[in-house]
């Protein structure tokens, strides 16, 4: 987290596109804000969208604006949300949900800086810092053709990665006491955390990370008896976690696996450690990314989703 801190401080005072990679949950959107408050920017406006939010017949209007009369419910004009971020920074959220024929548009427009309202000729100039954001791995979407190359290079300029929570477990208390900081202002009196709450919190692998985190804090709060969250105050999944990695004894037969399952559980591992970012998995793996893509494919088609294997170590 200190090295995505010191790239948000080195990348703020430029224009420079940003592409924002981290599951869900992981807080992308407050990536995008600390980018803009840290920008010369600071003072125009933030204004985001989520394109998995917006339906694919109304995205181009909400992007670019409308004409009057541009089609039946277009009654006045109205400017998109390039021209209403004009001075400040445009945050396009799940921009992996961008519809594919969308993006020729989205692409036209970031290399003209111009917009063109539906149901306009004019072409107007804007002046905004695009961030975007995804789950999502890009290159391997272009790999599957959803997303367009052009684009991908032209959003990622400079690509910030947001580790998941599981990677970061030290953070896991520190955020725990700031949300028991925050929900305690509402008019509780304030709480602490019991050593063995604390000892389930860090053993959870939490695949909703931070929002995860918000979300089980906020119901303890909601539902403490004492004046310190106890194990019993902890969502059921977290109370009963039990990891999933497997350990192989030594000199068990019953445990010891084919070479193919074996290499299944690893790579499986491994894509959970980054994110599912294929691409850098299969750098770490030491594999190009056709033959990673080909395996997932053959493991797929075997009735064996890789989010389902558990995790093996030997």
């Amino acid at each position: 987290m200190r090295h995505v801190y010191e790239l948000i401080a080195r990348v703020a005072e430029s224009d420079a596109s940003v592409l924002i990679h981290g599951e869900t949950g992981t807080g992308k959107e407050l990536i995008a804000r600390a980018i803009h408050s840290s920008s010369r920017r600071k003072s125009g406006p933030f204004v985001a969208l989520n394109c998995a939010a917006v339906p694919p017949q109304l995205l181009e209007s909400e992007l670019f604006g409308h004409a009057r009369g541009a089609f039946t419910d277009a009654k006045t004009q109205r400017a998109g949300l390039f021209l209403e971020a004009s001075g400040g920074t445009l945050f396009l959220d799940e921009i992996g949900e961008l519809p594919i024929e969308m993006q020729p548009k989205i692409l036209r427009a970031l290399q003209e800086r111009t917009v063109r309202a539906v149901g306009s000729s004019n072409e107007v100039p804007f002046d905004v810092r695009i961030v975007t954001a995804t789950n999502r791995d890009l290159e391997y979407e272009i790999f599957e053709k959803r997303f367009r190359e052009d684009l991908f290079y032209r959003i990622n300029v400079v690509k910030v990665d947001l580790p998941p929570l599981r990677a970061r477990a030290g953070d896991v208390l520190h955020l725990a006491q700031y949300f028991l900081s925050k929900f305690t202002r509402t008019g509780k009196q304030s709480l602490t955390l019991s050593e063995s709450a604390a000892e389930k919190l860090m053993a959870y692998n939490w695949p909703g990370n931070v929002r995860e985190l918000e979300n089980c804090i906020e119901r303890g709060v909601a539902l403490a008896r004492f004046d310190h969250l106890t194990v019993e105050d902890l969502p059921e999944k977290i109370r009963a976690y039990r990891s999933d990695r497997l350990v192989i004894s030594a000199g068990d037969e019953s445990e010891v696996v084919p070479l193919d399952e074996l290499e299944r559980r690893y790579i499986t591992r491994v894509l959970a450690i980054v994110g599912q970012n294929k691409t850098r998995a299969a750098a770490v793996l030491g594999l190009d990314r056709r033959t990673l893509y080909r395996r997932l494919e053959r493991y797929s088609s075997d009735g064996a989703a890789t989010s389902e294997v558990p995790t093996a170590a030997t």
